[in-house]
């Protein structure tokens, strides 16, 4: 899983001017008509823009109209074409699933889309293979100054900018009120604090609950088939152990402590307590995610108000779904990683291919009338700062709050990409009883080391 404010660029044509020279040495009367004559401005007809056609990739990123994916995204093009006819842009949906993979080969055979919305993960990852056109050019001082530096660290590689912010989110998890309501136990979630923090213990209260009085329903979830919606295990691993994923300059994984080894040891004993969803070891993001929404699972991991939106239309039962922060074992702040979406170029070496497409990107986060849709559309909050109360919802005036617990990514990290291959599999060994959690993270931070290793001697080696 899973999961925005530019100047516009513009060609100027700038019309010749004939004006006629005058001879200083003579000044007859057929002279001076001749002078008169040659002195007319000639107003040249319009030149046409250069037509240029680009190709658009775009995942899911905004909620669908009518049903239809890509309907929305047709309506942007639409309107992007009433400024720049001259442009023609060709969409093409893939989803979260396949869509990984298909970039992959296009990128291998040289066929990569022209621009892609897309997230830090794999847009950083590009840029650090210089597969990107730099956006710097494109980014005003106002918008630099308007987002904070944690997302600009995820839309930078060195001082180039590669991907422009534009909407983003707190990935939290998510509770449904409603159970809670229904066996009485609503006073066991900290609804009631402004900040909605919570301990590991206060939690524990909380699925002991659910358990007892409503069986028929799944206290809370747990995945670890793949890399898919790796942020949610993340995340809940590291705030149960109060630690950190990796080192705050990346340079190092920090989640192998004692405190993060219990917490993964919890998740196990949860799991064979009935506590937690049965096959946590086989089951993705998307599995738990669809238990939650089929009203059979009280919490989940990996939720945000993007997704809280986009699941409107995908709920089997209706409930009331509350974001909440991950419980810490002492009660301190939680440290929540951003969603963060935005807008890449590719550089496939044709200038006009990428103005154009710079053109559309610019569109996308800056239109005055489209900018606010767009954000709206994606169900996320703006990644500037002064941009603010796009919502009436309470759940998006939470996530506005919650934006105070954000905390850096580790997908900046060098590496990253074979970094997070190494953390399922390690999840698997816990959940299946062959290694313990302080093993198990041990384990995963020797390859991860590594892998940082490997990838800044790489990167040295290449400049």
């Amino acid at each position: 899983m899973k999961k925005g404010l530019m100047t516009l660029i513009g060609v100027a044509l700038v019309g010749s001017q004939l004006v006629a020279c005058t001879n200083s040495s003579t000044n007859t009367p057929a002279n001076t008509a001749t002078s008169t004559a040659e002195s007319k401005t000639v107003t040249p007809s319009p030149v046409a823009a250069k037509p240029v056609e680009i190709t658009w990739w775009n995942f899911p990123n905004f909620q669908p109209l009518d049903g239809e994916v890509g309907k929305y995204e047709k309506q942007i093009i639409a309107a992007f074409n009433k400024k720049y006819p001259e442009i023609k842009v060709n969409l093409e949906m893939i989803t979260f699933e396949g869509g990984p993979q298909k970039l992959n080969v296009a990128i291998a055979s040289n066929s990569a889309p022209d621009v892609i919305y897309d997230a830090p993960g794999r847009i950083i990852d590009w840029g650090k293979k210089k597969l990107l056109a730099p956006l710097n050019d494109i980014v005003t001082d106002e918008v630099k100054k308007d987002i904070t530096p944690a997302l600009w660290k995820q839309s930078m590689v060195g001082d180039q900018i590669y991907m422009y912010p534009i909407n983003t989110a707190p990935f939290m998890m998510a509770v449904n009120k409603t159970v809670f309501e229904k066996i009485g136990a609503l006073d066991l979630l900290p609804l009631s604090r402004p900040d909605r923090t919570w301990t590991v213990a206060e939690y524990e209260k909380a699925l002991q609950a659910v358990k007892e009085k409503a069986p028929e329903i799944i206290p809370t979830g747990f995945f670890a088939k793949s890399t898919a919606g790796d942020q949610g295990t993340r995340a809940y691993i590291a705030n149960l152990g109060v630690s950190r994923f990796l080192s705050e300059d990346n340079s190092k994984v920090a989640i192998n402590t004692d405190n993060a080894a219990k917490a993964l040891d919890w998740v196990a004993k949860a799991t064979k307590d009935k506590i937690s969803v049965s096959g946590s070891a086989s089951l993705a993001a998307a599995d738990v995610n669809d238990l939650f929404l089929q009203g059979k699972l009280a919490f989940t991991l990996n939720y945000s108000a993007v997704l809280k939106a986009q699941n409107v239309p995908l709920k089997k039962v209706q409930f009331e779904d509350i974001l909440l922060p991950f419980p810490t074992l002492d009660g301190s702040k939680p440290k929540l990683e951003p969603y963060l979406g935005g807008m890449a170029v590719f550089n496939n070496g044709n200038a006009d291919k990428i103005t154009a497409a710079k053109k559309l990107v610019d569109f996308i986060a800056n239109d005055p009338e489209y900018a606010k849709k767009n954000l709206i559309q994606t169900g996320g909050l703006s990644a500037r700062t002064s941009i603010t109360g796009l919502y009436s919802d309470a759940e998006y005036k939470y996530a506005e709050t919650a934006r105070q617990f954000i905390t850096d990514a580790p997908t900046i990290a060098d590496g990253y990409a074979e970094i997070r291959t190494f953390w399922f599999p390690e999840l698997q060994r816990v959940l299946t009883g062959a290694a313990t959690g302080k093993e198990a993270l041990d384990s995963f931070a020797t390859k991860a080391n590594e892998a940082i290793a490997k990838a800044k001697k790489d990167q040295a080696a290449a400049k």
